[in-house]
């Protein structure tokens, strides 16, 4: 008896019809500024390569390197036979990187994510996020079976009232760096409220950590935050290190904790050691070239004060992360589209990602623009009549 997908096929044609369907485009380079799509060059203004590392000469030659010392796959988990010295290596010195006591590597970051929140609650236990978290932190709340609440964004008082009826541990959640709004979380008012109500706080950098701070070390550091203020962190190495992969860093127990109790880190296949040794070199780059931030933030200046000059609706952001709010989802892919027309690369977020009646364009920046490139994105903003 065939399978029938009809009901299936019905929904695939209405995400269509409201302009929510998603497609994959074929890039046929390295990443970096200037891209092949679907055989077109464009200018690519939604990586989230905001250093320009994912293609740095440095960093590619510690992975060629690494594959001949390791090979290609790492062969197993880290608790069977897949734990490398590079692997080894890479967690010390992101630990020492985020002044944390240890660190500890995972596949990705969605299974980071997702692995740290069902180790540390469960069924009795309580668990807070911030509404606009991204899907791993809130599909992890969810999946740990802990009882779970949201609380409005970065809106202290909700959260002070959620949290004065929960019942066993409370762990509280939140984007470090809000990933389709570009803005950052109050943490020092977080601290202030987890501390008060005897909660964890659990803060995922993944668009901070390499961005923001001293060197690199992400919206906690910048913020002159503590492992006790800021027990569990989690960042990514996809983003602004340019490889792949994730890492939580917080205390010995916290980690020793993970490796035994957190089934995405138990019994999943370890990273590439290439990849580990690719990311050791990308760390020695986001420490020592403070001018790659630097250009950034000229960059995104300079883009908020033409994108506001041409009357574009920004959002409330200084990171590399600047949306520009369209609010219908059909007008948003458009835009996009005719962008792409005119080669630029620039995405189309919208529900459920983002709320009903808030798609948008975002706009991202790397280190690697130039603001002549910058200037060109805008004058193709205002040919499309926003």
């Amino acid at each position: 008896m065939a399978v029938d997908f009809t009901r299936l096929a019905a929904q695939l044609v209405v995400k269509q019809q409201e302009g929510l369907y998603r497609s994959r485009r074929i890039i046929d380079s390295a990443q970096g500024v200037d891209i092949i799509v679907d055989g077109k060059p464009v200018l690519n203004f939604c990586s989230n390569d905001y250093l320009g590392l994912a293609n740095h000469p440095a960093v590619v030659k510690a992975f060629q390197q690494g594959a001949e010392r390791y090979g290609v796959g790492s062969g197993s988990a880290h608790l069977i036979c897949g734990h490398s010295s590079a692997h080894h290596a890479l967690e010390e010195e992101l630990a020492e990187f985020t002044g944390r006591s240890r660190a500890l590597l995972f596949s990705t970051g969605y299974m980071a994510n997702l692995g740290v929140i069902s180790a540390l609650v469960g069924r009795a236990d309580s668990v807070f996020e911030d509404r606009l978290n991204h899907a791993s932190l809130l599909d992890g709340g969810l999946l740990s079976g802990a009882k779970f609440k949201r609380y409005a964004h970065a809106d202290m008082e909700h959260l002070q009232a959620r949290l004065q009826t929960a019942a066993g541990n409370k762990l509280i959640v939140t984007d470090g760096v809000f990933s389709m709004d570009g803005d950052v979380a109050p943490l020092p008012a977080i601290v202030k409220t987890a501390n008060q109500n005897q909660a964890w706080l659990m803060v995922d950098d993944a668009h901070g950590l390499g961005v923001l701070g001293k060197q690199g070390a992400g919206l906690v550091r910048q913020f002159g935050l503590s492992q006790d203020d800021v027990p569990v962190l989690m960042g990514t190495l996809g983003k602004a290190f340019g490889t792949f992969g994730a890492f939580v860093a917080g205390s010995e127990i916290l980690i020793e904790t993970l490796i035994q109790q957190a089934r995405t880190y138990i019994y999943t296949t370890a990273m590439p050691p290439a990849t580990a040794e690719a990311t050791r070199a990308s760390l020695q780059l986001v420490i020592a070239d403070d001018w790659r931030r630097e250009k950034l933030n000229e960059l995104v200046n300079h883009f908020r004060i033409g994108a506001t000059q041409l009357g574009l609706t920004l959002m409330d952001s200084t990171t590399a992360i600047q949306p520009i709010l369209i609010g219908d989802s059909q007008q948003a892919v458009q835009l996009s589209n005719g962008l792409l027309d005119a080669g630029f690369l620039v995405s189309a977020i919208r529900p459920p990602t983002v709320p009903e009646g808030s798609a948008r364009l975002r706009v991202t920046f790397s280190a690697s623009h130039k603001i002549e490139q910058v200037d060109r994105l805008l004058s193709a903003l205002d040919g499309l009549k926003l």
